[in-house]
Parts: C-alpha cells; structure tokens; sequence
C-alpha cells in the first residue's frame, strides 16, 4: 500500500516573496512533491494587518488542499506558522527553517530579549548589507536576483504576541542553519531546544537559495520521517 505523499506549504521571511521558494519549488518537484509558497499579509509592495492576518494567511493556504501537508517555515515565517496552524489535522509536521519559534505571550521582540517600541506603526527597515546578512554563501547571481525581490515588512507582527502555540501539538522538526548571520545561532539553539526534532544545515541564513537540492533532500527525509 502506497502512503500518501505530502504537499509541502512554504512560507517566507520577513521582506520576501513567495518567489524566493522557487528553486527548492523545482528541487521539490524533481523529488514528486508537489509545493505552495504563501503570501504573507504584512510583507510586500503593499504590507498591512499583523501576525494574525499573517497566520490566516498560512492557514487558508493548508485548508484550501486535501490531503497531508508539511508546512516549511523560514525566520519570522515562523511565528505565523506557530500561531495560525494549530487544530488542522492535515498537517503533519512543522519545519522551523532557521526560523523564530515562540511560546503564547511571545514576539520576535521578546525572543530577542526587546522590549516593545512605544509605537509598532510603519516599516522595518532592512539592514544595509542583505547579502552579507542573508545570501553570504549564494551564488552571486541567485543572490542579486533575490535582493531585486526584496520588498516592505511591517513591524506590527515582530510586536504582536502569539496566542496559541502550534508546535505544542503539531509534531515539529527544527533545521538549524550553522552558518547564519541573521539569526543568531545561540538563538537558534535556544528555540530549537523546544522541538524534539533538530536538524542542521551547513548554510548561512537561505539554504533554499544556496543548497536547494540538499535542503529538498533533508525536507524528503523528514517528510518520509
């Protein structure tokens, strides 16, 4: 009897596009999988609403399908994931990719260590040098199309709480980037150790854009898991 394969649903960092999924998309399909890459609400040409438009935004995404589903999630990706998927049975397992991974009462400022800014209107600014900060170790090609791409982030959602914590219940993997100038790697460690399942990844902070086949290949282990 032939087991089901999962849909893997893809959602991106702050500043990017559901086009940044599209050479581990390709890497995907090779392997028989299909993929969606989200849309999230507060990153864009035209950003608006908070981490709950951005979890309702992955949770229309899981439940517009059928069958089982593995959600990727990519830095803040991570939050909205963790507060929107919580009660799908669908979902399968929870990838954290390099990713925030908050408790109820959390933000990406209180994982920090931050505490919140008097006012949480208007845009985060990325930093001066997104390559060195996310692309250190893509191909210079792939990395100038993907800085091309990046676009305006909220701040409203870094702020915002979590109030419900998907990877309580949700059975959840956490990949680990070693390499990552992003987020830091103790950071990364810290929230990992809240996920039974810990992975690890040579790459700076986008392995989908430096080590797509691999990533694919570590994404297929876990989902045959």
């Amino acid at each position: 009897m032939s087991v089901e394969r999962p849909t893997f649903v893809l959602v991106p960092g702050a500043w990017h596009l559901p086009s940044s999924w599209d050479l581990l998309r390709g890497e995907l399909d090779t392997l028989g999988y299909a993929s969606r890459a989200v849309k999230l609400s507060t990153t864009g040409p035209d950003p608006r609403g908070g981490l709950q438009e951005d979890a309702q935004a992955i949770r229309s995404a899981v439940e517009a399908l059928s069958g089982p589903v593995v959600v990727v999630a990519h830095s803040y990706g991570g939050i909205p994931a963790t507060e929107g998927l919580a009660g799908l049975p669908d979902v399968r397992r929870l990838v954290y990719l390099a990713a925030y991974v908050p408790d109820v009462g959390e933000s990406m400022h209180t994982l920090h260590g931050l505490p919140d800014p008097d006012s949480a209107d208007g845009l985060f600014p990325i930093g001066p040098d997104p390559r060195a900060q996310f692309y250190a170790d893509v191909p210079n090609d792939v990395a100038d199309l993907a800085i091309s791409r990046l676009v305006d982030q909220l701040l409203k959602p870094w702020v915002d709480r979590v109030t419900q914590a998907a990877w309580h219940t949700v059975p959840a993997t956490y990949i680990l980037a070693e390499r990552d100038a992003a987020l830091p790697v103790d950071l990364q460690e810290q929230m990992a150790a809240r996920i039974k399942d810990v992975r690890r990844i040579a790459t700076s902070h986008s392995p989908f854009l430096s080590r797509p086949a691999e990533l694919a290949g570590l994404l297929d282990e876990i989902a045959r898991g």
